[in-house]
């Protein structure tokens, strides 16, 4: 009997505000496990904080990318805050982020793993997903 491996996909995900708050844009790109581009997206998100702006780019992602997977979803994100609150080592006090958490938690559930890791600004991908973002806002004259 063949053992299929589970389905893992890799998010890369960014926010970007112009003021804090202000103008926020959102970007990401899922990879499938071989760095193939599954998918990739942007969206004005109004005026929202930066921590906003990242939690919304996570949530975006997260319903996007149940159409390819149920299975396992690693989440990298440039946000220490996020990634830390998202992971337990820090407690989410801001009401408003409090309740984009939850909207987190709540798509976990639609996966079999779901994992969130904080990488550098250098990151390639975060570069990218940033750009994107970064793109939104100057389209909209932002």
């Amino acid at each position: 009997m063949l053992h299929k491996e589970p389905d893992k996909l890799l998010i890369y995900s960014d926010g970007a505000s112009r003021g804090n708050p202000g103008p926020a844009a959102a970007a990401f790109k899922i990879l499938d496990k071989r760095g193939i581009l599954m998918k990739s997206s942007t969206q004005f998100l109004g005026r929202r904080t930066n921590n906003e702006a990242e939690y919304e780019a996570l949530i975006f992602a997260l319903k996007e990318t149940r159409n390819f997977t149920k299975e396992l979803v690693h989440c990298f994100l440039d946000s220490e805050l996020v990634v830390k609150q998202l992971n337990g080592e820090y407690q989410v006090l801001n009401p408003r982020l409090e309740v984009l958490w939850l909207k987190v938690r709540e798509l976990q559930q639609k996966f079999q793993n779901v994992s969130f890791s904080h990488v550098s600004r250098s990151n390639i991908n975060i570069k990218e997903v940033d750009r994107l973002a970064n793109r939104v806002l100057a389209k909209m004259g932002k």
